[in-house]
């Protein structure tokens, strides 16, 4: 990281990512942002949506790092080669408790093979027991699921004639998030699509670790702008080389006119 200049004539140059001015928050990598917190066995949030927002660097420390039996919690499970299709590759997710997982062929085989477990929750359900579990709430009923195999050995509750399924808040040891921006005190703004689970992950893990496209001085962001403020957020990187993938392409018959 690069110091304050005190000297006379023109500020050294920058790197991407690099601040003026020191924050214990901010890591010169991947790796060692996740080190000292990483366990086997542990739980885990990782934000993205299809291939959109998913913190790669990160993911790609952790599969270096070799933890194994790992519990994560996330939308969807990545694709395979990408994401966390890279982490059921090498084999050290033992469960995912996620909404839809279509996408990923290496995951079939697993899940199929009783090789990993799979807690299914409809998407909106997922999204609430996630932000639930940030705000310290134990949980909550809803109509989603009722009368299906998602209410199977929850509890339920009738009101107005209609039946409710019990859910319970969701928490992680450690939630890795992806943002646009951020800063030396790990403020985030998020960009588009990429503002899905990201911002609840980030409020319901003990440790959470962010990783940036761009890592901006303290104080430049605007305020109202901040989508995750900083208090959640206990280590920040800024990340390079980044793939964004299309998870699915298709394409129409071109109409040629006469």
């Amino acid at each position: 990281m690069a110091t304050e200049n005190t000297g006379g004539g023109s500020p050294p140059a920058r790197l991407p990512g690099q601040l003026t001015t020191s924050s214990p928050k901010v890591y010169e990598d991947a790796a060692h942002a996740l080190q000292g917190i990483l366990r086997d066995g542990m739980s885990l949030m990782c934000g993205g949506f299809g291939t959109c927002g998913v913190p790669e660097r990160l993911i790609d420390a952790l599969r270096d790092s070799g933890m194994r039996d790992l519990t994560v919690i996330s939308n969807n499970a990545g694709i395979d080669g990408f994401g966390l299709g890279l982490l059921l590759k090498t084999r050290q997710i033992s469960k995912m408790v996620s909404s839809y997982v279509g996408e990923n062929k290496e995951f079939e085989r697993q899940y199929l093979a009783g090789e990993l477990q799979l807690e299914f929750n409809p998407q909106g359900t997922l999204a609430e027991r996630i932000r639930a579990g940030g705000a310290g709430i134990l949980g909550f009923f809803t109509k989603t699921g009722a009368g299906t195999l998602v209410a199977e050995g929850k509890e339920t509750r009738i009101v107005e004639d209609q039946t409710y399924v019990f859910e319970h808040g969701l928490t992680a040891d450690v939630a890795l998030v992806k943002a646009w921006k951020g800063d030396g005190e790990g403020n985030l703004i998020y960009r588009k699509t990429a503002r899905n689970f990201n911002p609840s992950m980030a409020t319901a893990a003990r440790i959470t670790v962010a990783e940036v496209e761009e890592l901006v001085e303290t104080g430049t962001l605007d305020p109202d702008q901040i989508h995750t403020p900083g208090i959640y957020v206990k280590r920040i990187i800024c990340g390079s080389h980044y793939l964004k993938p299309i998870e699915k392409r298709t394409h129409r018959p071109r109409v040629v006119s006469s």
